[in-house]
């Protein structure tokens, strides 16, 4: 497996203000959109990259690494997260992450798009799937050895492509990754599985929306571009936000660029002219009012708060 260097290319130049994003694109005869192989094989075939110098980046899919030997260390919205045996990683779409050098974890790493589930299953795993959710997951001990087994039974079809009919073959696999998701749904700091209900066609549409939203947040910040995104008008588009949330699409949008700058100016402590420009503020003074109008705070002060917390 190979990721970054095979997936298709950056979207734009990395540098201090932008973060690549990356496409799924699988090995050649790898049917759909999911891939399995084990975080070992992923640093032995990439030699120094992308952690010599690091290099942070966004993917359309799901990243999952259940880590059963040694200790891994990934960052995930630019703070470094340690996963012990027994825990899984999930970065998911739309996630800023970056690999550190490796180390010794072991364990199956699975990546797929969001589309592998299907639409009734997708809708029940929402809190897990959701960006908010956490990035590390400790499952219930009674689960732990049930889904480090199915994830290497899901590992082992993935690698028998060929020894049965295609079609069988990725069922099997979806099953797994099914069943897998459906047992980690249950790990603390999950939302319980029965509060998501089955969704209208409005729900749909607003969990479309947020996976756009996701994506694209940064330089797409108008009800209209996000409607063209999905094929529809922005009033039923709004319908769906209000439906979903009671706020309107654009109340959405600007929450989710507040989300990321606080998390930038805070955890990653940038500097209030490079956040302005990540999250597509044309002048710094603009996204200083932003800020100020939403928090009481300028940018500045609260670094400087978030700081003081941390010392």
């Amino acid at each position: 497996m190979m990721v970054g260097k095979r997936h298709s290319g950056p979207s734009r130049q990395a540098g201090p203000a932008a973060v690549p994003l990356y496409g799924f694109q699988p090995p050649v005869g790898t049917p759909y959109g999911l891939e399995v192989s084990t975080v070992e094989d992923f640093f032995a075939q990439h030699d120094d990259w992308p952690w010599n110098p690091p290099r942070p980046g966004r993917a359309t899919f799901h990243y999952l690494i259940a880590v059963t030997e040694g200790e891994l260390r990934h960052d995930v919205d630019h703070v470094t997260r340690t996963v012990a045996p027994g825990q899984w990683l999930w970065v998911r779409p739309g996630h800023v992450q970056c690999w550190h050098p490796p180390g010794v974890a072991r364990g199956p790493f699975i990546l797929f798009e969001p589309d592998v589930l299907r639409p009734d299953l997708a809708r029940l795993l929402a809190p897990l799937t959701a960006h908010e959710a956490p990035a590390v997951l400790s499952p219930h001990p009674d689960d732990t050895t049930w889904l480090q087994q199915t994830a290497l039974q899901l590992l082992d079809e993935h690698r028998a492509l060929g020894r049965r009919p295609l079609d069988i073959h990725h069922a099997l696999r979806r099953s797994l990754l099914e069943s897998l998701l459906l047992r980690l749904a249950n790990s603390p700091g999950i939302a319980p599985i029965a509060t998501a209900t089955a969704g209208t066609g409005r729900a749909d549409r607003y969990g479309r929306f947020l996976d756009a939203l996701e994506l694209h947040f940064r330089e797409l910040h108008q009800a209209a571009d996000y409607a063209e995104l999905l094929g529809c008008s922005v009033r039923t588009l709004s319908r769906a936000a209000r439906d979903a949330t009671g706020k309107g699409v654009r109340e959405l949008i600007d929450e989710r660029r507040l989300l990321e700058a606080r998390r930038l100016l805070a955890g990653a402590q940038w500097d209030a002219r490079t956040v302005a420009v990540h999250l597509g503020f044309t002048d710094p003074a603009n996204f200083g009012r932003f800020f100020r109008d939403r928090t009481g705070l300028t940018p500045a002060a609260f670094a400087a708060r978030a700081a003081r917390t941390d010392a």
